[in-house]
């Protein structure tokens, strides 16, 4: 478990800085506002005992812009098949 979270938030970091470089020609303000998400990695990991995000969590998605964090994802997505992987897939196991 302890491996998963911390693959998982090693990923987290990833995405974050494959986002802010992919992102800095279209917007500027796309990294920053990714970068200020980390106040929610806490809440992200499974297992954690933090289910409720804290105000400061929310007030950092609320300020992300749509098409970035939609972009980001989609950048997310790709990174198995470029990585000669197998594409993610995320049943819901709760």
């Amino acid at each position: 478990m302890a491996a998963l979270n911390k693959f998982l938030v090693s990923l987290l970091i990833l995405v974050i800085a494959v986002a802010m470089q992919s992102q800095q020609a279209h917007s500027q303000s796309c990294p920053a506002q990714l970068n200020n998400l980390n106040v929610c990695a806490q809440y992200v990991v499974p297992g954690s005992t933090n289910t409720n995000p804290s105000a400061e969590c929310c007030n950092a998605l609320q300020s992300v812009q749509h098409d970035c964090l939609c972009n980001t994802l989609r950048v997310t997505a790709r990174l198995p098949s470029q990585c000669n992987l197998p594409p993610l897939s995320c049943a819901a196991n709760w």
